[in-house]
């Protein structure tokens, strides 16, 4: 298998000198741990006392990270990706809010990008976090099978009509909807809510995707069951599959509350975990449909060697790659440049809403063993090539 990742000239081929310089500069200032912390702090203070620093972020960490404050501020970076063979997956990445405005507002929002998504070969997923669509407090409640009062019951089937409105309208419009996947403990209610969507509106095609955090060692054993479930009852799955996103929190809750952590005991196990997995769909690609979404090198590097193994085309549309906006360049492009199916998460919204996205990738790409000085490499071997 050629290390196709290498080429820095196609990975950064959108990026203007002056672009990666910024690129550069920030994750320079990433790599240093104390200085992340100190900026988080500050950064949430000033938000918070709404001092005016909205342009010092967009035109820093915001510009880097996120595509724009709305679907239509996107469209030049979604037009420039699709140039270069990169699908993109607008992400309307405001957090989840407990009042029940903004859940309807939410589901307003994926329902438009839907449009968007229609409309444009560039776009073909939309997403949405479950929390965005009910509260967590009553996705855990649901997941740990308590009963809920009669408010609770009425606020459920709220929840159940927004995924049921958005999902159906996705499959009319015969486009994708990605679900992304949240803490354990209220997982278990996302999950089935997710397989319900899937049964009605999979029949055919897709259209429907679950995400599977693998960095839980249950996982497996869940998708095992879910494809024999699809089998049985005759219908398609879609999953994205991810090492996962909030491992600190898993493993204080377990040790606060004393139950055994639902994370994998080490990297190698996760590792070893999300490669089963995408194995394992590869092996039942009739039934299962892929979003590989990750950073990681050799496991793309694995699934890029399955499809070859297989003989399967590179463009075959059960098979996704995906990773972040302003990240891993250098696998996104050449995947493109290659054939692959490949989209980058576009985050977008307002930029006081959208920071502690930006803080958890700026915190992340710190705690990532080696990811900030991989980056950091790639940029200075293109700053070479470009004589900057």
């Amino acid at each position: 298998m050629d290390r196709i990742f290498e080429n820095t000239a196609t990975a950064f081929a959108l990026k203007t000198d002056s672009e990666l310089e910024r690129a550069y500069f920030l994750f320079k200032l990433i790599a240093n741990e104390p200085l992340v912390k100190m900026g988080t702090a500050v950064t949430n203070f000033a938000i918070k006392a709404h001092l005016p620093v909205e342009g010092l972020i967009r035109a820093t960490v915001f510009d880097h990270f996120c595509g724009g404050v709305s679907e239509e501020d996107c469209m030049p970076i979604v037009d420039k990706m699709w140039e270069k063979g990169v699908c993109s997956v607008l992400d309307y990445s405001v957090e989840g809010k407990d009042e029940e405005d903004p859940l309807d507002n939410a589901l307003a929002k994926v329902l438009k990008v839907l449009d968007f998504v229609k409309e444009k070969d560039a776009i073909p997923f939309a997403v949405f976090k479950p929390t965005g669509f009910g509260r967590f407090a009553l996705f855990q409640k649901m997941s740990e099978g308590k009963p809920l009062t009669k408010t609770e019951k009425a606020e459920w089937e709220r929840v159940v009509g927004r995924y049921e409105t958005v999902c159906k309208k996705a499959h009319d419009l015969e486009v994708s909807l990605l679900i992304d996947a949240e803490e354990s403990w209220m997982q278990d209610a996302a999950d089935s809510l997710a397989e319900d969507m899937m049964q009605k509106f999979n029949k055919e095609k897709p259209f429907i995707f679950n995400t599977l955090q693998m960095y839980r060692w249950d996982r497996m054993d869940y998708l095992k069951r879910l494809q024999k479930r699809a089998e049985k009852d005759n219908f398609k799955i879609g999953i994205k599959v991810v090492r996962g996103a909030y491992m600190e929190k898993e493993h204080e809750r377990a040790e606060n509350l004393g139950y055994p952590s639902p994370i994998c005991a080490s990297k190698k196990e996760t590792d070893l975990n999300f490669d089963t997995a995408v194995n394992y769909m590869m092996e039942h690609l009739d039934t299962i449909s892929i979003f590989a979404g990750t950073h990681n090198e050799e496991s793309n590097y694995k699934l890029l060697e399955l499809i070859q193994k297989k003989e399967i085309s590179n463009s075959d549309t059960r098979i996704w790659f995906g990773q972040l906006f302003g990240m891993s360049d250098h696998i996104t492009f050449n995947l493109g440049n290659n054939d692959y199916n490949v989209a980058k998460y576009l985050p977008f919204g307002p930029v006081r809403d959208v920071m502690p996205y930006l803080i958890r990738r700026a915190e992340e790409n710190t705690s990532v063993i080696g990811q900030t000085n991989r980056e950091l490499a790639l940029l200075k071997k293109e700053r070479k090539r470009r004589k900057i």
